[in-house]
């Protein structure tokens, strides 16, 4: 991405976007009357389509904030890539491919018979699709918990929102593994209050979410260290892209899951969120170029926090329903506080530099 787009309109970023939305809606009105053979069908489905494409934006705003903040990083070419290659991996990959595989593994049908399944027997698709919402969850909130914990316990973080306990959490980084802890004794905690078979899918899924951020964390480190070994294309870009598109797959397991309580059609599912998903690539898009995260310090921060809060939320769901309006609004509420508080901190300082310039401190 080129800085010298930096100025481009709001208009410009989302085109592609609205494009794919009057497409995708459309598309949604003519599977409604094919489904339904009514107006009243029809516009039910283009209405389903339009709440999943906002749950999914709700949902992946963090997402955004956290893939403009590792693409800044990231040279133009694998910024490119991600945002072509990342994209479709995203949309046809997690919204399509990904609900088939569970419904491939756990019915130990064909990837063809899951198809005629979800065409064909949406009830008892949907059915599958919940069933393996506890592997789902353990193992994505895991990951998603990760994350959030790593950016937080860092010593070389100088910048603080919530100054107390994110100086005390800086301040024991530099225990090897102080994360990795807390997180085995969360897993530890959530297992013993499940019981039997349940119990130990819980352990063994959210296992498997800690050895996978490990090992995207470690093929990360290892291109790094050996970038002077790799051709100018491939530095500071294969390890981030891996990292992004496996952490572009924790936040959809949440979205794909819940999409399910408002419809049991695969395919409005996939143009729902779809829509959604390309509006999160819009953000990051105009995220990087016109430098948010600069100008706005406490709206990683935020992003961070509302990651952190849905991994606990995907933990608790395998206890209780939490409905998705509350997992969307949460975030998104963390997310406007640490864009006021950016705000706010912006306009203290302009007036200590005018009050610097007038003399007066």
């Amino acid at each position: 991405m080129n800085q010298a787009q930096s100025h481009t309109s709001l208009f410009g970023y989302l085109k592609w976007s609205i494009i794919v939305t009057v497409v995708g809606l459309l598309l949604g009105g003519v599977l409604g009357w094919q489904t339904t053979g009514t107006v009243s069908g029809m516009l039910t489905v283009f209405f389903i389509c339009a709440v999943l494409a906002v749950l999914e934006i709700s949902l992946s705003f963090d997402n955004a904030i956290v893939n403009a903040n590792k693409l800044k990083d990231m040279t133009p070419v694998w910024q490119q890539r991600f945002l072509t290659w990342g994209i479709l991996i995203a949309v046809f990959g997690m919204r399509i491919v990904f609900p088939l595989l569970i419904v491939v593994i756990a019915a130990g049908i064909g990837p063809i018979d899951a198809i005629v399944l979800a065409a064909a027997q949406p009830d008892e698709y949907a059915r599958i699709m919940h069933d393996a919402h506890l592997p789902i969850a353990a193992f994505g909130g895991t990951f998603l918990m990760m994350v959030g914990l790593t950016y937080f316990f860092n010593h070389e973080k100088d910048i603080h929102w919530v100054v107390v306990l994110e100086k005390y959490m800086s301040r024991y980084a530099t225990i090897k593994g102080v994360e990795i802890a807390f997180v085995l004794a969360l897993i530890l905690i959530f297992s013993n209050i499940l019981d039997g078979e349940a119990s130990y899918t819980f352990l063994t899924s959210a296992i498997y979410g800690l050895i996978t951020f490990l090992a995207v964390e470690l093929l990360g480190g290892l291109l790094d260290a050996s970038q002077r070994a790799m051709s100018e294309a491939a530095r500071g870009g294969l390890g981030a892209f891996i990292y992004l598109e496996v952490l572009d797959a924790s936040f959809s397991f949440d979205g794909v899951i819940g999409a399910f309580a408002l419809t049991q059609n695969l395919f409005i599912i996939a143009i729902g969120l779809g829509i959604g998903a390309m509006y999160v690539r819009s953000m990051t898009i105009m995220l990087v170029e016109k430098q948010t995260l600069t100008h706005y310090r406490y709206l990683e921060h935020g992003a961070f926090y509302a990651i952190l809060i849905l991994s606990v939320i995907m933990y608790v769901q395998t206890l209780y329903h939490i409905p998705e309006a509350i997992t969307g609004l949460g975030g998104a509420s963390l997310i406007g506080l640490s864009l006021w508080s950016s705000i706010r901190h912006n306009r203290q300082e302009r007036v200590r530099d005018v009050d610097l310039a007038s003399g007066e401190i």
